[in-house]
């Protein structure tokens, strides 16, 4: 697999924003809507990138820790229980740069069969179909490694990331592993990446995060500091947004 962003693909960060501009950008991130099925989310014409992984990935930690907000994604206390998408809109008030998507963690044991295979057709239809979707972001637990859910779900973007849709693998939890640990895991997921951008993350730590932001901040912005904002898809019409419901809060 190849991405399209030059820059970080060849490692070079000469052309890299200022990180207080990028996590100024991240802090932006606010709720925009909620769905259980593709047909309800709203059409929007920015960068989609969508956030997925395992229920205990640490999933909605690292999106509120990328944004500087405690409860953007709630972490639910029962993961995988909840099967909705949830959009967030980053930019300025009134306009916006690209939307965060949250996608319910995945291989939950405790959720029903029925339930998980229901939802596994909600999300590859996600990604298969969601025009506006431009980047993937794989959060993965480094002790674990790329499980079998992880590889399926890297297989089935595969055609879509051959067209240009980039994706990150982001290794949380990095604070529980040694320097020598995350080197050797960090060495191993690249190769199995297929191209794929891959980092180290620690919500604890804060260790990789500024990088992130920056690199998220330049796949929705490929015009650099020119690139402008437009107009919210759904203040524009295309749906109401709704608050989420107390009982479907997005699991890690």
């Amino acid at each position: 697999m190849t991405t399209n962003s030059p820059a970080f693909a060849s490692g070079q960060t000469s052309d890299l924003i200022d990180p207080k501009l990028a996590m100024g950008w991240m802090h932006t991130a606010r709720f925009l809507t909620t769905a259980a099925q593709l047909h309800h989310l709203p059409t929007v014409d920015v960068p989609e990138i969508a956030f997925v992984g395992r229920s205990n990935a640490g999933k909605s930690t690292s999106i509120n820790t990328l944004t500087q907000q405690k409860q953007l994604a709630f972490a639910s206390k029962k993961p995988g229980r909840t099967q909705h998408i949830n959009l967030f809109s980053l930019g300025k008030q009134g306009t916006t740069d690209a939307v965060l998507a949250d996608l319910p963690g995945y291989g939950y044991a405790a959720v029903s069969r029925s339930d998980k295979e229901r939802w596994q057709r909600v999300m590859l239809n996600y990604l298969m179909q969601r025009e506006s979707l431009s980047a993937v972001v794989l959060l993965c637990d480094p002790r674990l490694g790329l499980t079998e859910l992880d590889e399926a779900l890297l297989d089935a973007i595969r055609p879509r990331v051959e067209r240009g849709l980039k994706f990150l693998i982001l290794l949380t939890k990095a604070d529980k592993l040694t320097r020598s640990e995350q080197a050797k895991i960090l060495s191993i997921t690249k190769l199995n990446a297929g191209g794929g951008e891959v980092r180290m993350f620690s919500a604890l730590k804060k260790q990789g995060v500024d990088e992130v932001a920056q690199l998220l901040w330049h796949w929705c912005h490929p015009a650099g500091l020119n690139s402008t904002a437009t107009p919210l898809a759904a203040e524009a019409g295309a749906a109401p947004a709704v608050q989420p419901p107390a009982t479907d809060t997005p699991a890690q």
